[in-house]
Formats: C-alpha cells, sequence, structure tokens
C-alpha cells in the first residue's frame, strides 16, 4: 500500500465520479453550447451569489486571467510574500499581464488591513511608482500551511480597496477547506470579493479543473483571455461534470481530512525526529526535522515505509491530507512516525 500525502491534487475519481463524467451531456463549449458545463458555471456562481463563472483547465489560469483583466500593465498588485500568485505561478503576473508584484511581510500567508493600508498610501501621488490597482489574496493559505484569513479581517480589507479604488481577488484554491474549517458561507465571499477562483481539483477531488467567479463584465473580459491563454475546451463536459459531482458530494467530508491532519501533527509531535510542527488549520502539516537529519533523510526514510511527502524548501517537509487518505492509511502514517 502506497500512501501518497504530497498533496490534495493526487486523488483519482471515484466510480461515483467516474460514472457523472461518462453519462454527461455534451456539447462544443468554445460556442457555448455544452450544457454540462454550463449548468457547473450557474451552479457555483449561485453558490456563491455572484453574475457569473467561467471553467478554466487550471487555478493557475484562472487567477492569472483575474490579474489580466483588473490591471493594466505596469500597475501594481499587492499580495503576501507567501503568494501562490506570486510564488507558485511562473512569474505570471509580470509575464502576462505587465503587473509589479508588491509583497506584504505577512503572517503564515495573510496580512493585515493595517499593513496594506501602509503599503498602499506610501507613494501614492508619486509620478515615480506603479498605479496601485489590485489586492490578491490566498485561502487558504498554501505555503503558510492551510491557514485560514479572519474574515473580519477581510472586511476591513475591503473597505481599503473600496476607499483606494482597488480590485480585490480571491484565489480560492483552497477556499471550501476554509468554509468547514471556520463554519462560513460561499455567500459571505462572494459580497466581499470582485473575483474569486476556485479550484476542483484539490481537496474537492474532481480530477481536473478551476472556476473563476465575478461579474457579468468581468466573466465577459475572462472568455477573451480564457482564449487568448489557449484555455478553451471543446466537450469540457466531462470534466464540468466531475466538478458538479465533487461540489455535490465532497465539501463537507473535509472535515475528514482536517481531522486526519491534526492526528498526524499530534503524532509528529510525539517523533524524535521532528523539532517543529506549525498550527494545523485545515488539510496541510507543515514541520521541521532535527538538526541531527536533514530533510532529505526523513524524507527517504518515510519513502522506504511507503509514505511520500516533499519538501517545501526552508527546512520545512509537508503532509497534506485528502479524500484517498483512508483511515486505514492513517494508522500505518502514526504508526511509522511512532517507529521511525
Amino acid at each position: 500500500m502506497r500512501i501518497d500525502l504530497i498533496s490534495d491534487t493526487v486523488t483519482k475519481p471515484s466510480k461515483e465520479m467516474l460514472k457523472a463524467m461518462m453519462s454527461a451531456e455534451v456539447g462544443d463549449d468554445v460556442f457555448k453550447s455544452d450544457p454540462t458545463v454550463t449548468k457547473l458555471q450557474q451552479k457555483i456562481s449561485e453558490m456563491f451569489g455572484m453574475e457569473d463563472a467561467l471553467f478554466f483547465p487550471s487555478g493557475t489560469m484562472a487567477n492569472q486571467t483575474a490579474i489580466k483583466i483588473l490591471t493594466q500593465p505596469g500597475d501594481k498588485m499587492y499580495c503576501d510574500k507567501w503568494a501562490h500568485v506570486y510564488n507558485y505561478e511562473g512569474g505570471g503576473a509580470a509575464f502576462n499581464s505587465g503587473v509589479t508584484s508588491h509583497l506584504i511581510d505577512g503572517e503564515r500567508g495573510t496580512f493585515t488591513a493595517k499593513q496594506l493600508e501602509e503599503a498602499v498610501t506610501s507613494g501614492r501621488s508619486d509620478i515615480h511608482v506603479p498605479f496601485s490597482k489590485l489586492v490578491a489574496i490566498e485561502n487558504t493559505t498554501n505555503k503558510g500551511g492551510g491557514t485560514c484569513w479572519d474574515f473580519e479581517e477581510l472586511l476591513k480589507i475591503r473597505k481599503i480597496c473600496s476607499k483606494n479604488d482597488l480590485a480585490f481577488h480571491l484565489d480560492g484554491a483552497r477556499l471550501f477547506n476554509a468554509l468547514i474549517a471556520k463554519n462560513e458561507t460561499p455567500e459571505q465571499y462572494g459580497k466581499l470579493f470582485d473575483t474569486i477562483s476556485i479550484c476542483l481539483s484539490k481537496g474537492l477531488g474532481a480530477p481536473i479543473g478551476s472556476v473563476l467567479l465575478g461579474s457579468k463584465e468581468h466573466i465577459e473580459k475572462a472568455l477573451r483571455v480564457r482564449k487568448l491563454f489557449g484555455g478553451a475546451m471543446r466537450q469540457a463536459g466531462y470534466l464540468a461534470a466531475a466538478g458538479i459531482y465533487a461540489l455535490d458530494n465532497n465539501i463537507e467530508r473535509l472535515a475528514k481530512d482536517h481531522s486526519r491532519a491534526q492526528i498526524i501533527g499530534n503524532a509528529l509531535n510525539k517523533c524524535s525526529l521532528v523539532k517543529k510542527v506549525e498550527p494545523i488549520e485545515t488539510n496541510i502539516v507543515i514541520f521541521n526535522v532535527v538538526d541531527t537529519i536533514n530533510e532529505e533523510d526523513f524524507i527517504s526514510r518515510l519513502r522506504d515505509a511507503h509514505i511520500d511527502l516533499i519538501s517545501m524548501g526552508q527546512g520545512k517537509l509537508r503532509i497534506v491530507t485528502h479524500l484517498d487518505f483512508t483511515e486505514e492509511m492513517l494508522e500505518r502514517v502514526v504508526f511509522t512516525l511512532k517507529n521511525i
């Protein structure tokens, strides 16, 4: 039994999801004639109370499209120094949109409204600096170990955005993890952000796909940019059907992933080879090993026990729980950490 804890993207469609995919009614989505894609877009936009939505092959493309439609070349985007849009999207904000990223030194991938206000007001009337146009946040934060944003802080940030004519984008790759962990609703976020990207292939278990939500005007612009980026798909309903199944069946069960992550965290805290385990809020566990063993050796020992995980760099290791990670696998991981 191989246990893959590299990411929550390693899951495979269940038999039920595959059945939904194979029985999907499809058409040519480039001509807006795929009924299952349309159904997915309508379903998720209604969930968030937003006007419209657009299906994308990946979360990166959805995020980069949002940045493109909300900015002009030479503009400035504010984000945390650990934000996915800056660290893990290939420099796309600069390459695709000509946008400068102003990195805020936050806490585990989150920053405060006060930090944003200080960043926005400094040099606001200086002709030497870029125009401030966009604030992008990530919830939950990947590099921050699945940390959830405080919603009250997001409300304060929204006020700063409105005051300074800044667009507000949410990279919600794992937003449903945050909603379950914090007992929040999609509608709360739909009222707050101009655009939201939702990944269907992480904790929700679909094999591919993300959705960008926004106003009808934003999504009309996004449709053209998706084409420009090469993201227009034909009979995409087979993939959209997996997304619909995931939204109907795989949201509430995220609580299991969170509880299993906590159990792994407790086991790591008792492991003699582990120096520090960072706070665990959702399904991501980040930890450091003691100085007497390097991270490659630790990964190798677990690999020999048929358990896979990855390094996040800077001495940090990461474990991610997911819907294909069973109770039997959890017991095996805890036993291995106890006896490693």
